[in-house]
C-alpha cells in the first residue's frame, strides 16, 4: 500500500520508540493497526462497489444493444397496436353476448318449417 521496505519500516519503529517511549508504543501500535485495518476495509468496499457499478453499466449497455438487435421497440409497438385494435372491437363482442343472453331462442339453431317437412314426404 505505501510501498515501505524493511529498512524504512525499521527506521519508523525506532523513531516511534524514541518519541513515544516503551510504555506508550504498544498502545500506539495497536491504534495504528486499527486505523490501517479500517482504511483497508473502506478501500476494499469502495473498489467492490465500483466494480459492481461497472458491471451493472456493462449489463445495461448489453441489454440496450440486444433490445435494438431484436427490434424490441417494433415488437412493443406492434403488440400495442394489436391491443388497441382489440379494444376497438371489444364492444362488438360484448353486444353479441348480450343479444344471445336476451334472445336465447334466436341463435343459429333452426326449427323445421312446413316446407321442409313436405319436401321430405313424397
Amino acid at each position: 500500500m505505501f510501498d515501505l521496505g524493511f529498512l524504512e519500516l525499521f527506521i519508523c519503529g525506532v523513531i516511534a520508540l524514541l518519541v513515544l517511549g516503551p510504555e506508550r508504543l504498544p498502545g500506539a501500535a495497536r491504534a495504528a493497526g486499527h486505523w490501517v485495518g479500517k482504511a483497508r476495509r473502506m478501500t476494499r468496499q469502495f473498489s467492490e462497489e465500483l466494480d459492481r457499478q461497472v458491471k451493472a453499466e456493462e449489463i445495461r449497455e448489453r441489454l440496450k444493444q440486444e433490445k435494438s438487435e431484436i427490434g424490441y421497440e417494433d415488437i412493443q409497438k406492434n403488440v400495442q397496436e394489436a391491443l388497441d385494435e382489440a379494444k376497438d372491437h371489444n364492444h362488438l363482442v360484448h353486444s353479441e353476448d348480450n343479444q344471445r343472453k336476451s334472445n336465447p331462442g334466436s341463435g343459429t339453431s333452426r326449427t323445421p318449417t312446413d316446407s321442409d317437412s313436405q319436401s321430405s314426404n313424397p
